[in-house]
């Protein structure tokens, strides 16, 4: 369950936006001869339905129902005492409370039209419950997976999408620099106060205490001892947007690993730069999930192609002066044949 306040911006997040990001889903339906969307939320697989509407949930779960010729409604399984903060904080025609959400947006789209062909993002991770009751209610509806459509329509980010990231990167670095002094859980608690304080709606940290014997980033429980080289990692949630930063604390660092990172990232899509690594990893979000895996040198499934002008964050680790270093930041790739670009100043 998230903590942190969840409201909406009109300013960093318009209605035209939200318009024209469905705008954008329609016309992808109907080039796909499907009558309607379906994008599922909870609060560990927010991004689609944050991407299209705004809303953003503390807990539970709910299913956005996004038809071809008519405005999107929310299906949630929260009680009807939040209704009228969703309604603040969504771009939405309804906000439909039920415990059961797939019997309910089967109705709704059965309503549509009784056999219509759903397009369903993420459908195989799609619990087996919501599906069942799908079925259930819409007994003559064409149930269809559409992340591939879904995940080209966000793998390009718009320029709001970017903003709403470079504030949430910015959150980020200025937090992590709250962390001094010998204490880990008291730097720790500096960050996470530091980054809430900012507007951060989550932050989740790890650390790797001792660089020399560990490099493994791992969330901390309790005061633990640091070695000479540690690592901080924040990631950070804001208006929607997720980001990771990481950052090493070590003596006598002179800036070279900065660099090495950023030119590693330049040559982002392709892993070329960030060959010299001990490893590495870039995530970005396709559909649902906010920080999915789509590059890495541990990755066994192999890469996720990676998209023009896309938002994506990347880490990495390595040797220099005898000393292994983590660094990580969210960046912006290009279009064909430019560099990538780092979001913040390492």
């Amino acid at each position: 369950m998230r903590r942190g306040l969840i409201s909406r911006s009109l300013t960093e997040l318009p209605d035209a936006v939200l318009d024209a990001r469905v705008a954008r889903v329609r016309a992808a339906l109907a080039a796909a001869s499907l009558d309607a969307l379906v994008v599922y939320t909870n609060n560990t697989r927010p991004a689609g339905v944050s991407w299209l509407t705004g809303f953003v949930p503390y807990w539970s779960e709910a299913l956005l129902v996004l038809p071809r010729e008519r405005e999107p409604v929310l299906v949630v399984a929260l009680t009807y005492r939040v209704k009228t903060w969703i309604e603040r904080v969504s771009r939405v025609a309804d906000v439909i409370h039920t415990p059961r959400i797939g019997l309910e947006a089967a109705r709704l789209l059965a309503d549509i039209k009784a056999d219509a062909a759903v397009g369903i993002v993420d459908r195989d991770e799609l619990a087996a419950g919501i599906v069942a009751d799908l079925r259930e209610k819409g007994a003559r509806l064409t149930l269809r997976d559409a992340t591939g459509l879904f995940a080209a329509l966000r793998a390009e980010a718009d320029p709001a999408e970017i903003a709403l990231t470079m504030q949430a990167t910015s959150i980020a670095q200025r937090a992590l620099a709250k962390a001094s002094g010998k204490s880990l859980a008291g730097m720790l608690a500096a960050v996470e106060g530091h980054a809430r304080e900012l507007g951060a709606e989550e932050v989740y940290l790890a650390a790797a205490p001792d660089l020399a014997r560990d490099a493994r980033l791992v969330r901390i429980e309790g005061e633990t001892r640091l070695g000479d080289s540690f690592a901080l990692r924040a990631t950070v949630a804001y208006k929607g947007s997720w980001v990771r930063l990481v950052r090493t604390f070590a003596p006598s660092e002179d800036g070279a690993t900065a660099a090495r990172f950023a030119a590693a990232v330049a040559a982002l899509p392709s892993a070329r730069g960030l060959g010299g690594c001990s490893s590495w990893l870039v995530e970005g979000c396709r559909t649902t999930q906010p920080l999915a895996p789509l590059m890495g040198s541990r990755l066994s499934e192999g890469s996720v192609p990676l998209t023009a002008r896309s938002l994506v964050s990347v880490q990495a680790s390595f040797e220099h002066d005898g000393r292994r270093m983590l660094i990580g930041a969210p960046a912006l790739l290009a279009a064909p044949g430019e560099a990538a670009s780092l979001l913040v100043h390492l």
